[in-house]
């Protein structure tokens, strides 16, 4: 059986407590301002006079900072400082949120959802690696990245409502002062209540690691996002060749560096491959479905944009319930079959949701939402877990960033198949209802295959 890396402390670290509670804040702050546009999109294009392309760019900007800084921010941490990276994230967060309440403008708000997401990297990132540093590995490792995951979930489930009821309150731009003050406030108490942690052997800096892999992943996303408009627009071709250019000189200069960013190694070990190919699954088979399923909820049956934002907290909430009790599952049940295990319950759920038609109840879709909350809960607790102890002690913050790089890079190719998929009939009810339920056929063979991948690799004696 392979060994999974531990950090160096044996018993619970000192101030593992108010990690546990900032970690879990952060994760819960990151997730809601991600989720935030879903509920509020019309109002915040009317406001910055944002035509239909510009409004895929509302939606999906965020992700491009997010996937292209996370694993910078990873390995940034684990050599410079867990709790330094996390105040500058807060800080980040907090200035780029000034930015999109006060944007004039389409451009200058999506600017600021990209700093945005350069911020949230931070923070997810070395939340989980603060979580590896703090917590030995075993039962209590296991409850904290279980809430790790679950505020995941919580965080997907309230920044819907919370921007809605915000903006019927206030307007749209009131839910990024929100953020503002938030971060601002997470900041102000990791700076007092957190205590510092990196690697025990600190490397340099990657200089062109984090540059051909910051560049590439943004390239990729960027290219993901404008195909939506059109997949052989030159510049969307001119995007997916630059990305695969960078890519694979960023895999050429990690191979030859002696200290590299992203150890190549690491994907001949079955738990991190685990790791990372199940949340590049996760995003692209249940975010994908997921955040279309909001507006499916509206166009086809006819809900509030606040109601299909109730309707999917079945399986947000769920998923936050039940990843807080994942580390009560047996001990003796390897990682691996649980989450072969969650992911054909995901893929049962979207099977089960599958059928929709015009009009039909809310109701129609709750048994499937619930069973796919619970997937959900175990698959994100799993992940998370093995984010930190599939790599080596010292680097649980590069092991982060790399399964989060994962997870939104496989949830922009999510959206843009899922949504191809569901209007690639027409866009009246009936078309939308038809192409919603394949999208739910594909999304569940993806997650099926996964959970047979998870039965067949086996850990190394």
């Amino acid at each position: 059986m392979t060994t999974l890396a531990t950090p160096r402390t044996a018993r619970r670290a000192p101030g593992s407590a108010a990690a546990l509670t900032l970690t879990a804040a952060a994760t819960l702050l990151a997730l809601m301002n991600y989720c935030a546009p879903a509920a509020t999109l019309a109002e915040t294009a009317r406001g910055l006079h944002a035509g239909p392309t510009a409004q895929i760019w509302l939606m999906s900007s965020i992700s491009l900072g997010l996937s292209a800084a996370l694993l910078a921010a990873g390995s940034l941490a684990d050599d410079h400082g867990r709790k330094r990276t996390f105040v500058i994230g807060a800080a980040a967060l907090a200035v780029s949120s000034v930015a999109c309440a006060l944007a004039p403008n389409a451009p200058v708000f999506i600017a600021g959802r990209i700093a945005q997401g350069a911020a949230s990297a931070a923070l997810l990132v070395t939340g989980l690696g603060i979580l590896g540093a703090s917590f030995e590995s075993g039962p209590r490792r296991a409850r904290a990245t279980g809430m790790w995951g679950a505020m995941v979930g919580l965080g997907i489930a309230l920044g819907p409502i919370a921007a809605a009821g915000l903006t019927v309150a206030a307007g749209w731009r009131s839910w990024y002062w929100a953020t503002v003050a938030a971060a601002v406030l997470l900041g102000a108490a990791a700076a007092r209540g957190l205590g510092e942690s990196r690697a025990e052997r600190p490397r340099g800096l990657d200089v062109p690691g984090l540059v051909t892999m910051s560049l590439g992943v943004a390239a990729l996303l960027a290219a993901i996002t404008w195909g939506r408009t059109g997949w052989t627009a030159p510049g969307v071709l001119a995007l997916f060749a630059a990305a695969a250019v960078l890519l694979a000189a960023f895999t050429l200069v990690e191979a030859r560096r002696r200290e590299p960013m992203v150890d190549l190694a690491l994907f001949r070990r079955p738990a991190f491959l685990l790791s990372v190919s199940g949340a590049l699954v996760t995003g692209l088979s249940v975010i994908g479905i997921m955040t279309y399923l909001a507006t499916m909820m509206i166009l086809v049956m006819g809900l509030s944009p606040v109601g299909a934002a109730l309707v999917l907290a079945i399986w947000s909430a769920l998923s936050f319930v039940v990843a807080l009790q994942a580390h009560r599952l047996p001990a003796r049940l390897p990682v691996r079959r649980l989450l072969a295990g969650g992911f054909a319950l995901a893929a049962g759920s979207e099977l089960a949701m599958a059928g929709l038609a015009p009009g039909a109840h809310w109701w129609r879709l709750a048994p499937g939402l619930a069973a796919a909350g619970v997937a959900s809960g175990v698959t994100n607790a799993m992940l998370a877990r093995l984010a930190v102890e599939s790599v080596p002690a010292g680097r649980a913050s590069m092991g982060a960033g790399a399964n989060n790089t994962a997870r939104y890079i496989g949830a922009s190719l999510g959206v843009a198949i899922v949504g191809a998929i569901a209007t690639g009939s027409g866009h009246d009810p009936s078309a939308l209802a038809h192409g919603t339920n394949v999208a739910l056929v594909v999304s569940a063979a993806a997650a099926l295959a996964y959970a047979g991948l998870a039965l067949v690799i086996r850990e190394r004696a």
